[in-house]
């Protein structure tokens, strides 16, 4: 059984058992009443915190509260566990760098259906449940899509009921708190564990994973040449589990993340000989294996972390794995009978050399075997088509860190192309593209091809991105083997994108077709029948726009910017990067601006438009982005001829928590991302949940929105990915668009000239450079379309009825886009895991 190892969880806080006081009745810890939940409450604030409730904290009342809710899901973690005992069920591992969770509280309320009785309970004691929840600091364990897909999987396979331990890193500072600062983002370090976490339970077991040395051969009992890896440093994994709660199911899964830890961490020797920092050296540097999310990675040391990193907690999970297995008196040799592990993306593949090392020198498995059991454990699920995200190990690091891996890392690829010389002779340019070994300027390891190789299963995460691997960035694999290729596109769980971030709308959605939409979001479709009734339509609208007034308020008790609620609000919230284009709307914005200026725009939309995202500390164009944004924001904010009908808003620190107000308050949501970089994107699927218009290009998961809402609900604009393609092989000329663009050519002069932002003619000139004679993701070729297709956005936005019916729609017609149907999915055609 998977979880036997586990005995009765262990809070991370003591709490030891008490009597209550004689004044009230005793405690019932599983109870779910208003007045249960009160006297555990009580109970905790006394004996988990104790701390008198007269004279608490909020973050006291919340440390309290979450222990209650925690409480309740102990009883279904421990018959989850059981029920998986019983059934000897086949588990799913996932392995993944992030898991951007939000906050749990609300999140773990809404699941197991507390909400109203712990509104009351609170009440009863003279507390707000939505005071105390916006305590709640965010969980620093992810950065962008790739960690809140994780997360919202994680939360499926619990609503799902499907056996799963997800695997990845306890990250102490997280990737970083954003402030702006003049218009610049400043990084400042995410103590998001300083008061501890409530929700966490330490588990009673640790692995050690080693680093740099040497291998050596030798001959076992059977006279056998088996291999030693003989390390130089070794640090411990420390485990900590969060428990998933599954919504309307009594499955409660875990999160395992590792902390990194010495496996001595204070030398007394040392200490007294006087070297009172050497003592704790050992300590100090095993603990930044998990000290911060993606490290900058433009200095060898860098690199160096991010591989212990992604080593440390693969290494970890998979002697998890294995130890498990065999508490079940399974063998080894059929733990891919009994496991399935997914990689998401190329971080964790490393899994894959290291599972035939600990089979192989550990438990003397022969290379046959032990690739029988690898490669039919492993699936992987490729996020990106963007070169530089598809992971490439300088060949010395590498060895220097995991010399044994390299070892196997060339033998596995000299054995697949050993095959492949059979199955394609005398093609050498093929051997050389699916090599393993990059052997173009510094030698490297190419991650993304080990996975392929050493995976049974490959997928893309939408139709066009999985056409496009198929096609280009592993077109030879494909060829070889297409059996292992597959789409699973991206969905996002409902759960937190709709029902617990727009609970007005849900009501009105509820009332009005019911409530069985909550586990299967096809029964969304059952609102197009009311997509022309008017007063139907009045109260939708009505539903949006208390998001939009709580949005406004926000942003006018943080930012002290007013906005109107009834402007439309134009939202382009996401990771900045130039490929999804945050610059192309600020050139909008600006050209906008020159119109209302010159007189040439009459009667303008009134728009509000809403930036927000993090950009790498060491990307220096996707920083100069949000410096754009933030002087573009100024300028039209300030000047009387604007501000009353143009607003610019940048939104600090973006996390899960700040989506959960914006996704629902989205009339517009932009997906303007070069067509063929996305590989997916899922703020487009929150977005449309709630309600809003997508304008986009044909990219990523547009493609399959604006054909499940219908094109009249969707404004396409841009190249498509064959036209960039074509463009391309022919020479593009950024500068052409420039010269024939009036509109275009207006703004980027205004740039340069300094018009737009007090004479300052240098902060954008890198910028404006870039475009003019580069323009990698044809920012300028799609201007002059996207401006077109904006003032059809205005049309349309000023047509109540008709703007309403196309939202309305959009919602309906989301339920391809749930997390669900995706984990439905992966279960049938890559895990062979059965589903609730």
């Amino acid at each position: 059984m998977p979880f036997q190892d586990q005995e009765a969880p262990r809070p991370q806080q003591h709490e030891p058992e008490q009597q209550a006081q004689d004044t009230q009745p005793s405690e019932n810890r599983a109870g779910t009443s208003a007045k249960d939940l009160e006297i555990s409450f009580r109970n905790h604030m006394t004996h988990t915190v104790g701390r008198p409730l007269e004279n608490s904290s909020i973050l006291d009342q919340y440390h309290a509260l979450a222990a209650v809710v925690r409480d309740r899901m102990m009883d279904q973690w421990l018959e989850t566990i059981e029920n998986y005992k019983q059934h000897n069920v086949r588990v799913l591992g996932y392995l993944s760098a992030e898991y951007l969770l939000g906050p749990h509280l609300e999140n773990a309320l809404l699941n197991l259906d507390l909400r109203p009785q712990m509104e009351e309970a609170l009440k009863n004691v003279g507390l707000d449940l939505a005071t105390i929840a916006a305590e709640e600091p965010e969980p620093g364990l992810g950065n962008g899509g790739l960690g809140r897909l994780a997360a919202c999987f994680m939360d499926s396979l619990s609503t799902l009921d499907v056996p799963v331990l997800g695997y990845g890193l306890r990250y102490e500072f997280g990737i970083f708190r954003q402030e702006i600062v003049d218009g610049w983002q400043v990084e400042k370090s995410d103590k998001w564990l300083q008061y501890g976490n409530p929700w966490e339970i330490g588990a009673s077991t640790s692995y050690e994973v080693c680093f740099f040395g040497h291998t050596e051969t030798y001959n076992d009992d059977q006279g056998l040449l088996r291999h030693r890896w003989v390390p130089e440093h070794t640090v411990k994994g420390i485990p900590y589990d969060t428990p998933i709660p599954g919504y309307q199911t009594r499955t409660v899964n875990r999160l395992r993340l590792w902390k990194a830890a010495a496996v001595d961490s204070f030398d007394l020797s040392i200490f007294n000989s006087g070297d009172y920092m050497g003592a704790v050296r050992q300590k100090m540097e095993s603990e930044t294996i998990s000290k911060v999310l993606y490290p900058p990675d433009e200095q060898i040391q860098g690199k160096r972390l991010r591989l212990m990193q992604q080593y440390f907690f693969t290494s970890c999970s998979l002697q998890d794995m294995l130890r498990l297995h065999c508490m079940r008196g399974e063998k080894l040799s059929t733990f891919h009978e009994k496991w399935t592990i997914q990689l998401n993306d190329t971080h964790p593949s490393i899994g894959i050399p290291e599972l035939m090392r600990l089979l192989m020198d550990n438990h003397n498995f022969s290379w046959d075997d032990a690739w029988n059991v690898t490669q039919k454990t492993f699936g992987y699920t490729n996020h990106t088509l963007l070169p530089e995200a598809l992971e490439r190990w300088p060949l010395d690091l590498f060895g220097g860190l995991l010399p044994r891996h390299l070892e196997i890392i060339y033998e596995i690829n000299e054995r697949f192309l050993d095959d492949m010389r059979s199955r394609y002779p005398n093609d050498d340019a093929r051997m050389r593209r699916m090599s393993i070994i990059g052997e173009e300027g510094e030698r490297s390891v190419q991650m993304a091809k080990l996975a392929v190789i050493g995976s049974k299963a490959i997928n893309g995460v939408a139709e066009l991105h999985t056409q496009l691997l198929e096609q280009d960035t592993l077109h030879d694999y494909y060829e070889t083997f297409p059996e292992r290729f597959s789409n699973k596109t991206n969905g996002v769980t409902p759960r937190r994108w709709l029902m617990l971030s727009n609970p007005c709308l849900v009501d009105l959605i509820n009332e009005t077709i019911g409530t069985r939409w909550h586990k299967d979001l096809y029964g969304l479709r059952g609102l197009e029948h009311f997509a022309d009734d008017k007063n139907f339509l009045a109260r939708w609208r009505q539903a949006q726009e208390g998001c939009k007034s709580s949005l406004a308020k926000y942003i006018s008790q943080n930012l002290s910017i007013t906005v109107d609620p009834a402007s439309m609000f134009d939202v382009h919230v996401k990771r900045i990067h130039e490929y999804k284009r945050q610059h192309l709307k600020a050139l909008h914005i600006l050209s906008l601006y020159c119109q209302i200026k010159n007189g040439t725009l009459k009667n303008p939309t009134p728009t509000t438009y809403l930036f927000g995202g993090k950009a790498a500390p060491s990307y220096v164009m996707a920083k100069l982005m949000i410096k754009l944004v933030c002087s573009v924001a100024d300028l039209v904010n300030n000047d009387p001829a604007t501000r009353d009908v143009m607003k610019v808003v940048f939104l600090p620190n973006y996390s899960v928590s700040l989506g959960q107000h914006i996704y629902p308050a989205a009339d517009l949501s932009e997906q303007i991302s070069t067509a063929g970089k996305e590989a997916s994107g899922t703020g487009c699927m929150k977005m449309m949940m709630n309600g809003a218009v997508t304008i986009g290009t044909l990219d990523g998961a547009n493609i399959e929105i604006r054909k499940e809402c219908g094109e009249e609900n969707f404004f396409l604009f841009g190249l498509t990915a064959p036209q960039i393609a074509d463009t391309l092989h022919a020479g593009y000329q950024p500068r052409a668009y420039y010269e024939r663009s009036p509109l275009l050519k207006e703004v980027m002069d205004g740039i340069t000239s300094g018009r737009f932002f007090g004479g300052n003619s240098a902060t954008f000139a890198p910028l404006v450079d870039n475009l003019l004679s580069w323009d990698p993701f044809f920012v300028l070729a799609d201007f002059d379309s996207y401006d077109t297709v904006h003032t059809q956005v205005s049309d349309a936005y000023r047509d109540t009825n008709a703007w309403g019916r196309m939202s309305l729609l959009n919602t309906a017609r989301s339920g391809k886009f749930s997390s669900d149907r995706t984990i439905r999915e992966y279960c049938r055609d890559i895990w062979k895991l059965p589903v609730g």
